[in-house]
């Protein structure tokens, strides 16, 4: 009885403690609120100062478009939207936001994955749209520079007429400066690389204000070995560690000659074997994508296509008549080995065009194979000989646990995504989704891969870039966030997990 009694107590005792740091957390979380809030108030009048009264916004439906982006994670909006005109009014309202305390939040198109752009600490989000000039083109150089509201399309129909273009194509028309923040690629980077080869220089407005060029003010060499790569230290560091404003980026030369193709294999294993075999050859090739049986078939009713619902590769050749013939002829005897079907042909810029845009609408396919539900993309990035694995065993787990999610990919960078098609109004099944998400970076670790090839961090892979990485090169990230941003004030809660006290 004595033994019960002291255990009631010390239950008691616990239950009390427990909820007395709720009530201290909650209360903290309302202080902190409060003081956010008036000091919001506070600054408005500075920035209208600095941006007019048209540069501004606190209505709620401006500010909850500019807290969600294309993941699921909830809409988390900003306490205040401005719309800068220029770097010196990104630097004056970033030196407001200093001295207020108040939490900084980059947005360019609002085409992120990962929910990049959610205030999760509230403060003030930095539309960059009205930054839009296209700078300082240099064609015998094959460079450009260019503002954050410039989007990738923008600036090839700004190039159309001289010769050159800049290949990095994620799908969706997402600003420049955005893909630079969390170093995008796409469908060509197996020939062109990422935006981490192809940015040269950048603009960055720091949490304080001051204004730094990555590689020195208007330098634009095609390489260099001076002092440490800042440029590459913010490529990718997705608005944490300060707000993109310029860009300075390679350009390349229109090739002579353009050409598609679609083959259809008899497995994943046939058609990542070719990959691998084509790339072994030495064939530069443009871009080589694979999309699964379910993905090929969902691409069939969405774009009225007709292609064999078996694993299909669509691929582009680059280069001069001749070189695209020895290109086509090495390809197809190395497909053919491999059991790949004749390939059909897209040679016009019409038919190319109309087979690419199927590839970049699989989104909108996934999402059409069931109605009212919700497409969600998660993305992981293998060695290439890992592929057929990873493949095969994400394929069994998504029919074991009763998930729809067709899968496309990069193959000839060992980058795929599976488009997941959720039901929102269902938890059970987000739940599995996200559980499904977890398993298939923790696949894709275990075969030394990453978590994510081309997504980014974001909210949602905080703790797999911890298993990722290791313990002490998350500290050295830290420390580097810690000197660059010491209040934090640079789009805080993504990348780094927060530190406990």
């Amino acid at each position: 009885m004595v033994v019960w009694y002291k255990n009631k107590r010390k239950i008691m005792s616990l239950l009390l403690t427990a909820n007395q740091r709720l009530f201290c957390q909650r209360r903290s979380i309302q202080t902190i609120n409060i003081a956010r809030s008036a000091a919001v108030d506070s600054a408005l009048s500075s920035f209208k100062s600095i941006c007019g009264e048209d540069g501004l916004s606190v209505g709620t439906a401006v500010r909850e478009q500019h807290g969600k982006d294309e993941s699921v994670h909830r809409c988390r909006p900003p306490d205040v939207v401005v719309f800068p005109r220029c770097v010196e009014e990104v630097s004056a309202l970033a030196n407001v936001c200093h001295h207020k305390q108040l939490p900084m939040i980059p947005f360019g198109t609002g085409t992120g994955l990962e929910g990049g752009v959610g205030a999760v600490k509230g403060g003030v989000c930095f539309s960059l749209r009205n930054m839009s000039q296209i700078l300082d083109l240099h064609q015998e150089d094959f460079d450009v520079t260019v503002e954050p509201g410039v989007t990738r399309k923008a600036l090839n129909a700004y190039l159309r007429d001289t010769g050159l273009w800049f290949p990095v194509d994620p799908g969706a028309d997402a600003s420049l400066c955005g893909m630079a923040a969390s170093s995008a690629s796409g469908t060509n980077a197996v020939r062109y690389g990422t935006m981490r080869e192809n940015v040269m220089n950048l603009e960055v407005v720091l949490a304080d204000g001051t204004v730094i060029h990555t590689a020195g003010k208007g330098r634009r060499p095609r390489k260099t070995s001076a002092g440490y790569n800042l440029t590459n230290l913010f490529v990718g560091s997705e608005g944490t560690l300060g707000i993109i404003t310029k860009a300075t980026l390679r350009l390349y030369g229109i090739p002579e000659a353009m050409v598609s193709a679609v083959c259809s294999f008899p497995s994943v294993q046939a058609a990542v074997d070719s990959t691998v075999q084509i790339l072994q050859a030495g064939v530069a090739i443009a871009r080589i994508e694979f999309l699964d049986d379910v993905m090929i078939n969902a691409c069939n009713k969405f774009s009225s296509l007709s292609y064999p619902v078996t694993p299909t590769l669509f691929l582009e050749f680059h280069g001069s008549e001749q070189s695209l013939a020895e290109q086509v002829n090495t390809t197809e005897e190395i497909t053919q080995i491999n059991g790949g079907s004749d390939f059909q042909w897209a040679r016009d810029a019409e038919t190319r065009n109309r087979l690419w845009k199927a590839r970049h609408d699989a989104w909108y396919a996934a999402q059409a194979l069931r109605l009212g539900c919700q497409a969600y993309s998660t993305d992981v990035c293998v060695p290439i000989s890992h592929l057929p694995h990873i493949i095969v065993e994400t394929k069994a787990d998504l029919i074991e646990n009763k998930l729809t999610g067709p899968i496309a990919g990069h193959v000839g960078d060992g980058n795929f995504h599976c488009l997941m098609v959720v039901d929102p109004n269902d938890p059970e099944e987000l739940h599995r989704v996200h559980l499904f998400s977890e398993r298939l970076a923790r696949r894709a670790l275990a075969m030394n891969g990453t978590c994510t090839g081309e997504h980014g961090v974001g909210l949602g892979k905080r703790a797999l870039l911890q298993e990722e990485v290791g313990s002490k090169t998350m500290q050295v990230m830290q420390n580097i966030k810690d000197a660059l941003d010491p209040n934090n004030l640079m789009n805080p809660g993504k990348v780094l997990l927060p530190r406990h006290p």
